[in-house]
């Protein structure tokens, strides 16, 4: 069983950056897919990034392509969401969730964290 810590949350001025990490335990990380969801205030949790096992494909919402970039550092079992420049609309609670398929589906991925907080203020 994975579990899964989100860090890296934070206030940032609309056009700044921010690193997410999503530290990992358990032994199938290195076989996990991983993905990367937010949710904003009193909307649906939504796909942001998926990052496949080995970090050979990856797959962006079109919202975020062109300023995010997921990546993946199996040796440290921990997988990362690079944002950059950054807009009020982007403001969330960003969660990272492990799957055992290439997916943009909320539900196929069984195991989350508990979530950061992101805020892109103006």
């Amino acid at each position: 069983q994975v579990v899964l810590v989100e860090s890296g949350g934070g206030w940032v001025q609309v056009g700044g950056s921010l690193k997410l990490s999503c530290a990992a335990s358990g032994p199938t990380f290195r076989s996990s897919v991983m993905g990367w969801f937010r949710q904003a205030p009193g909307k649906q949790r939504e796909f942001v990034a998926v990052i496949s096992w080995n970090g050979g494909s990856t797959s962006y919402t079109d919202s975020v392509k062109g300023r995010f970039t997921i990546s993946r550092d199996n040796a440290k079992n921990t997988v990362y969401l690079q944002m950059n420049s950054l807009k009020p609309e982007d403001t969330a609670v960003y969660f990272c969730a492990a799957s055992d398929r290439f997916s943009k589906v909320t539900t196929t991925y069984k195991i989350w964290g508990q979530g950061t907080q992101v805020t892109v203020s103006s």
